[in-house]
């Protein structure tokens, strides 16, 4: 299940909790080591130098327990015990001069809620001016893990591993410099959660064995029928990245309806895709499950019967439709059909366009935006895309996607999402429980990133079409 995001003082009543049942704080504590040397272990290899900085408490200690596992027993670890930084720097330069592979920050944890001295400031400065990748332990020191600020300043951490659940304070736009990539670790040995919120960190688990197998009877009926509006000229290759990204969802049926002077190259790139041009009186077939709108629309000479059947299909149509891109400014304000699937996929830029805001200001309370954006548009799921996509309501539960990476800045990124989320929309199946198949395709979409990413650094938007759906727990 979903872990909810909540405040440093429902992590201590957690904590409280565990204690109470008879758990002892260093086989919490021994766990959460363990589960920082496996992080840092993916992070290094063998003979490589792991610089561990243990600080007072806790904190400290899960960094020493981390240093101490069998999974570092093939890295050249260095533990560095820092009571005084002043005197701890001189153990502690030389080492940063070797470059380590990896620093492993746990100086201060979660409950550091007041400024730092000089000497302690100074100390992460010189640690933050290393090139040297850096794993924070529970969050990166100096890090207000309730405000996402820093305390004068903290660590600017690569990734940033927090037990249990995430807390409020990670997920501010303030502290993205210092979180960097942040995992949950669950398994630590802490009682069931005891809080619910509206806000929720999605993880790999919450796939696993998704989508459901195929009945061995199903035919291309059975697995519906996507139609794409997409591509108009100087923008083709969007609704090219759009059809394929719904071809890996592997509906029965894609009809990808483009603009007549783009027809030719788009229909000679596609094989399995049904190519037509629009024409002004566009008609849906009759097998039609869900319609996806939006990739490489943007072209000035679009006709206004696009813009007009847009509008019309959200307003009255009972099929799922999923709007993107250019097409989310043609979006009428106001109710859509009762229990019909609206799905929008801004990006910061366009989210602010359609609420009159800013993309600082959305930034700033990305849940709020998501509400906003939601009621505008008929209580619509809202796929606000960007560090930690957001996924949800007005009302209700929200998602934060957990997967991918800045390597998704790309062009294509979002079309092929947006066909991928379609082709999965479109499936009866994966209907009944919309906001789970969103979530899914999104999580999909990070994953096949970082798949790539591992593999290697300079992969493009088509490789990713190529390996979209085949990677993560959602392939049993």
């Amino acid at each position: 299940m979903p872990i909810p995001v909540i405040s440093v003082v429902q992590m201590r009543e957690w904590e409280h909790a565990t204690w109470g049942s008879g758990q002892t704080e260093e086989a919490v504590m021994r766990l959460a080591g363990l589960a920082v040397a496996r992080a840092a272990a993916k992070l290094t290899g063998p003979g490589d130098c792991v610089l561990v900085l243990a600080g007072y408490g806790h904190n400290g200690d899960d960094a020493r327990f981390a240093a101490e596992s069998e999974l570092l027993a093939r890295r050249d670890a260095h533990l560095v015990r820092v009571r005084d930084p002043e005197a701890a720097m001189a153990e502690i330069a030389p080492l940063l001069q070797k470059q380590p592979a990896l620093i492993i920050d746990g100086l201060f944890g979660i409950g550091l809620n007041r400024p730092l001295s000089a000497p302690w400031i100074k100390l992460i400065r010189e640690i933050n001016q290393t090139a040297s990748p850096i794993l924070a332990v529970d969050v990166p020191s100096g890090l207000n893990a309730q405000t996402g600020e820093p305390l004068d300043d903290a660590i600017h951490a690569t990734h940033t591993i927090t037990f249990g659940a995430v807390k409020e304070g990670m997920l501010k736009t303030s502290a993205s410099t210092f979180i960097g990539r942040l995992e949950v670790a669950t398994d630590i040995g802490l009682v069931p959660c005891p809080f619910k919120t509206g806000l929720n960190w999605s993880m790999a688990q919450d796939f696993l064995r998704y989508p459901p197998p195929r009945p061995a009877t199903g035919h291309k009926g059975t697995f519906g029928h996507l139609v794409l509006i997409a591509g108009s000229l100087g923008y083709h290759g969007a609704s090219v990245l759009a059809a394929r990204g719904a071809q890996r969802a592997q509906p029965g049926l894609i009809t990808l309806l483009t603009a007549e002077n783009v027809y030719h190259p788009v229909a000679g790139q596609l094989q399995s895709v049904m190519v037509r041009p629009w024409a002004a009186e566009m008609e849906l077939p009759d097998s039609c499950t869900a319609v996806a709108i939006g990739p490489g629309l943007a072209s000035c000479d679009l006709p206004e019967a696009v813009r007009e059947q847009t509008r019309l299909l959200w307003r009255e149509s009972a099929l799922p439709i999923i709007v993107d891109a250019s097409a989310l400014e043609w979006l009428p304000a106001g109710a859509v059909p009762q229990r019909a699937v609206r799905v929008i996929t801004p990006h910061p830029g366009e989210a602010a366009r359609l609420i009159q805001s800013s993309a600082a200001e959305v930034q700033a309370n990305r849940r709020a935006a998501v509400g906003k954006l939601s009621r505008r548009f008929g209580n619509c799921v809202v796929v606000l895309k960007g560090n930690q996509t957001l996924i949800g309501r007005d009302e209700g539960n929200c998602f934060i996607n957990s997967s991918g990476n800045s390597f998704l800045a790309q062009g294509g990124s979002g079309d092929l999402l947006t066909g991928y989320l379609g082709g999965l929309l479109a499936q009866p199946s994966l209907q009944t429980d919309p906001l789970k198949t969103i979530c899914y395709a999104v999580w999909q979409h990070g994953t096949a990133a970082d798949a790539l990413l591992a593999a290697r650094p300079n992969w493009t938007v088509e490789d990713l079409s190529g390996v979209l759906g085949s990677v993560g727990a959602g392939v049993a």
